[in-house]
Parts: structure tokens; C-alpha cells; sequence
């Protein structure tokens, strides 16, 4: 492992306070315009959108020194993971994300060139994501928070709730897990390598799209992991009233992520894939069968009170998942 260096992001030059808020806004929505089902983009009181269903909505928020610090992450990473983070949710409902309003709050000492930087990360991810940025706001504030809303059009299927895992029914999921925790895991000891961790936490590798594909193969329910495997399936156990099994010789534990665990003195990796958020992985119950091709099987849904067992086992290890206030 390496040392990690200086911060990035805070070079001298002009600020949001020599810009101002206006000529701040010009410099971010600059180019952006209508198209496809936005039918108003920014530059008004409101965007217009016309969907061909139902819409689905979310709202995420990511604050500095809570979820991403400037030390760790660039401008443009903080900007991409905002829009991942967010626009997953609506992947998790089997919807297709049509428009993105982005709010963001700094310091007036913010460098310019910072905010210019995260909004190219912004239009990067969602070119990834396959969603307009339609408006958004700016404001002032003594440390940066950045809030996504995510618009989304489920195209008349109805949407993929926590609540329908049924009895006798897989779990499949597409994605990854255990990178982001691995790579916090790394930055907190002042490291920046395995650099495939680090990456992972900064900007997280969402299943674009595999969300329609589960709904149109027929997933009951399906959910995003932002705050560990185990404490996300616990809240579809507890909404469908079932019991989940996680089998965890389909888990697969990369490299790096040994590496770190063996350097940290974690012990097992594994913990990382069962309990580390922020990958944004899908995961949804499906019957046998019809499984989409690029998904994989990690456990089954079986009767019982709702609880989320390891191996035919309940947990007994570190702490399953991230709450805020707690």
C-alpha cells in the first residue's frame, strides 16, 4: 500500500464568491437542453417531462465528511457518485431514469474550479446512466452538500416494492459488493491502494438498466444495496414477511479485497460482502427459472419470520450495515 497524499481540489484562483450564483448556474447548465422525454429542460421555473407510465421518484443526499471527503475524493468523483447513488434507487423500482434535478450547497471559498470539475463528473455519470440533468439549485452553506432527485417512467409495469418475496423464490443479484467498504477501510488508514477499492468507494459501478431487466423478467421485488447486503435484504424480509437466505459460497471475494482485509487484520473478507455499503448492487427475488441472464444467485426465499439468515445460520458478526443517527 501507498501513502496517500494532499487533498485535491482546493487550488487558489476564482471562487463561487467572485462568480456568483447566477454565472455559477450558466457555467453548469451550459449546452444542456431538451430532447427524448424532456420536453423542457433548464433555464425555467420548472423542467417538462412526458412519461409513458407511471413516474417513480427519489431523492438522495450526500454530505461532506459523511459520505465522501475532499481529501479522498475528486470534484468529478463526488459528482458522479451523486448521481449513482441516486439514480440506483430508481433502478430498484424496475423504472428507467428520465431526468435528474441536482441541488448543490458550498462555502462562498469554494474554488470555482471545484465546482466546475464536479459538474463534469455530473454529466459524465449521467451519460453512463442513461438520464438528463433537467435543473437543480445552488446555495450557500458552510460545508458542500449535494441532493439528486431522480425522475423515472416505469413504462406501465407497476413497480418493484420491497414487499413481494414469496416463498420458494431465488435471490438473484447483478452488480458487486464489498468494494466500497474495502476501499473506506483503506482510505481511513491513510492508504490509497489497493486502488480498485479506492476507485469503488469514490465512484460506486452501478447495474445501469439490469432494473428494467429484472421487471421484465418477472422479479417480484427487488432493492438496491447502499447500506450492506444484509441490513437491505432485512428490510425486504420484514416487508414481505419471509425469511432470506444468503448462501455464501456464491459470494465471490476479489483479490483486493483479501488484500485489504489481510492488511487491516479484518480477518475474513467476506465481511466486506455481507455488511459494506455504497456499491449499489441489485439484488431481487425471482422464481427458479427466470433468472436474467448476467444475474446471479446468492440465496433463496424460504418461510418464516422475517430474518435474514447466513448459511441456514443467523449473523453473528460485526454489525450489519450503516444507519445514520446511530
Amino acid at each position: 500500500m501507498t501513502a496517500a497524499g494532499p487533498g485535491r481540489g482546493d487550488a487558489a484562483g476564482e471562487t463561487l464568491g467572485d462568480v456568483g450564483e447566477f454565472a455559477l448556474i450558466g457555467r453548469i447548465t451550459a449546452g444542456l437542453g431538451a430532447g427524448g422525454p424532456v420536453v423542457l429542460g433548464v433555464g425555467d421555473d420548472c423542467a417538462v417531462l412526458r412519461l409513458a407510465g407511471d413516474l417513480a421518484v427519489s431523492t438522495d443526499t450526500m454530505v461532506e465528511n459523511v459520505h465522501f471527503r475532499r481529501d479522498w475524493s475528486s470534484a468529478a468523483d463526488v459528482g458522479r457518485k451523486a448521481v449513482a447513488a441516486c439514480v440506483a434507487d430508481a433502478e430498484a423500482m424496475g423504472a428507467v431514469p428520465v431526468g435528474l434535478v441536482l441541488s448543490l450547497a458550498a462555502p462562498a471559498s469554494t474554488p470555482a474550479a471545484w465546482v466546475e470539475e464536479f459538474a463534469g463528473g455530473v454529466r459524465a455519470e449521467c451519460e453512463r446512466a442513461g438520464v438528463r440533468l433537467v435543473g437543480g439549485d445552488t446555495t450557500s452553506a458552510p460545508q458542500v452538500v449535494v441532493t439528486a432527485t431522480v425522475l423515472a417512467d416505469l413504462g406501465g409495469l407497476p413497480p418493484l416494492t420491497r414487499a413481494g418475496a414469496r416463498p420458494g423464490q431465488v435471490l438473484a443479484m447483478a452488480g458487486r459488493l464489498g468494494w466500497a467498504a474495502a476501499g473506506v477501510a483503506v482510505l481511513a488508514r491513510g492508504f490509497r491502494s489497493p486502488r480498485a477499492a479506492v476507485v469503488a468507494h469514490r465512484v460506486p459501478e452501478v447495474p445501469y438498466g439490469e432494473g428494467r431487466v429484472a421487471a421484465e423478467a418477472g422479479a417480484s421485488a427487488l432493492i438496491d444495496i447502499s447500506d450492506g447486503l444484509l441490513a437491505d435484504l432485512g428490510h425486504v424480509a420484514r416487508a414481505s414477511g419471509v425469511t432470506l437466505d444468503v448462501d455464501t459460497s456464491t459470494l465471490e471475494v476479489a483479490e483486493p479485497q483479501q488484500a485489504v482485509a489481510a492488511a487491516i487484520g479484518r480477518g475474513d473478507p467476506l465481511v466486506f460482502q455481507l455488511t459494506g455499503g455504497d456499491d449499489h448492487a441489485l439484488v431481487g427475488a425471482f422464481d427458479a427459472g427466470r433468472v436474467p441472464s448476467g444475474w446471479r444467485v446468492i440465496g433463496r426465499v424460504v418461510p418464516g419470520e422475517p430474518r435474514v439468515l447466513v448459511d441456514g445460520s443467523p449473523w453473528e458478526g460485526p454489525a450489519a450495515g450503516w444507519q445514520h443517527f446511530s
